[in-house]
């Protein structure tokens, strides 16, 4: 999932920031935002609401169209 979310975040570079939790402390946001398993993928409102998330192995376009989404919302906020 690395490099995909890596390119993700190039294409998305300036409209939206990604944070990298360290899963292995254990207190980190990873407990407020519900953390499952690797890979564990959260979108997340500026204001700190969880707007979509994903575990698992997740296809580039559903990333994408989820993080489009979130742009959209942000628009409409």
């Amino acid at each position: 999932m690395a490099p995909v979310v890596h390119g993700l975040e190039s294409k998305y570079r300036g409209r939206i920031e990604f944070l990298y939790l360290n899963t292995a402390e254990p207190r980190t946001a990873k407990h407020a935002l519900g953390f499952k398993s690797t890979p564990h993928i959260i979108l997340v409102h500026p204001d700190g609401t969880k707007f979509r998330e994903w575990t698992g192995i997740v296809p580039e376009a559903d990333l994408a169209a989820g993080l489009d989404a979130l742009l959209n919302a942000q628009a409409v906020r």
